[in-house]
């Protein structure tokens, strides 16, 4: 299993896909980790985590100078700058001599940002986990980026789509997270790409009965662009409107690194907290969930958390195109500052509707996030009876 990020802390989407995916296989098969690692991750705490699931852990620690030495392949070899950001010649060494040591059964990579260690190879299955459709999350980012940004936005965009295409060919099989997702592959096969959904560990995101001192809350990594564009558009654009209606409103920010434009929020209506120990806390310390993400891809792993621990939650069509859930059923979508404003608004002052809510989007979570559901389709791939024909 080859991973750009080291799964340990849970602090981004991949890392988290990627550590539940580990548990449940582990119970199955004997997993050889491999996972590029920044020089602030906790190498020896992760490292005694990962073996509870892991046959072998190797972390391959990068120093930022090489990080930047490899970012300025991408003026020469037209790859996506951030398959050059995380391709590393000596990473692409132990790689091979991990490979050639184990022999694997399979070889499962997750991200495109990780396939350029393994397209040469040819006589051992391969699974490549695109995760998510990442041109078409910078694609969206390049619409909103400031001018002198656009064209960097735009030309990523364009890298990564072609190299989704090319890398397509060189694995046996391919998952993603969504319908959605796959649909966004430009590739004349993309349907052949499993849909491996995210799962949420509902033994841990359960309903806390804990003080509510906000009304609203949204969580993620603050360092991260559509986090950012999010939090930005619900204190800039959505708390003036829902102030008309409750003049004491409190929005709670929480979530890893802050930005400077993140941090700039915080005011008398406004707490941006940082690093949390316990996510859990976030939520359940408010009434509302809002995440007015309208750029990035993928399922959102905070929407499911929250709709887990029984907070409703109010996002946009993009993101439930993702989750799937029933619009005012499972959760209320908003697409306008407006819209996000009255269900904030509605929800905050109609306590039944909220019980009504938040009682069958834990329902819906049950049903249909659980990790077991979520990695049974990845079983199947890694059977090796398995042919990619059918696709659901």
């Amino acid at each position: 299993m080859l991973l750009s990020r080291v799964p340990y802390l849970l602090d981004k989407g991949d890392k988290l896909r990627a550590f539940y995916q580990l548990q449940k296989l582990s119970e199955k098969h004997e997993i050889t980790l491999f996972a590029l690692a920044e020089e602030t991750d906790l190498l020896e705490e992760a490292t005694l985590e990962l073996q509870k699931y892991c046959r072998q852990v190797y972390l391959f620690p990068r120093p930022k100078a090489s990080i930047f030495r490899n970012l300025a392949g991408a003026f020469q070899n037209k790859k996506p700058i951030q398959v050059n950001y995380f391709y590393d010649a000596k990473a692409q060494k132990q790689i091979n001599q991990l490979i050639a040591e184990h022999q694997p059964d399979h070889i499962y990579c997750q991200l495109i940002r990780m396939a350029e260690y393994v397209r040469h190879i040819k006589n051992i299955p391969k699974t490549l986990d695109y995760m998510d459709a990442f041109s078409k999350g910078m694609q969206r980012r390049s619409e909103i980026a400031p001018f002198y940004l656009k064209p960097v936005f735009a030309l990523e965009a364009l890298r990564l789509k072609k190299y989704e295409a090319a890398v397509f060919p060189d694995f046996r099989y391919k998952t993603i997270i969504s319908r959605q997702d796959r649909d966004f592959i430009a590739h004349s096969r993309h349907k052949d790409i499993t849909i491996v959904p995210n799962g949420i560990q509902t033994s841990y995101f359960h309903p806390l009965d804990l003080p509510k001192q906000y009304d609203v809350v949204f969580t993620g990594n603050m360092n991260y662009a559509p986090n950012i564009e999010a939090a930005i558009f619900l204190v800039k654009k959505v708390l003036p409107l829902v102030k008309e209606q409750f003049p004491a409103i409190k929005i709670l920010l929480a979530g890893a690194n802050p930005s400077y434009q993140v941090q700039t929020l915080e005011s008398a209506h406004v707490t941006v907290s940082g690093w949390m120990p316990d996510i859990r806390e976030a939520y359940s310390s408010a009434h509302v969930f809002a995440a007015p993400l309208f750029i990035g891809s993928g399922v959102q792993n905070k929407v499911l958390e929250a709709m887990a621990m029984k907070v409703p939650c109010v996002t946009t069509q993009l993101v439930n195109n993702g989750v799937g859930a029933a619009n005012n059923c499972h959760l209320l979508v908003a697409n306008t500052p407006a819209e996000f404003a009255r269900h904030i608004g509605t929800l905050l002052s109609n306590p039944a509707l909220k019980e009504q809510l938040t009682k069958r989007a834990l329902d819906f979570v049950h049903e249909n996030y659980s990790w077991s559901k979520a990695v049974a389709p990845l079983e199947q791939v890694f059977d090796p009876e398995y042919e990619n024909v059918e696709h659901s």
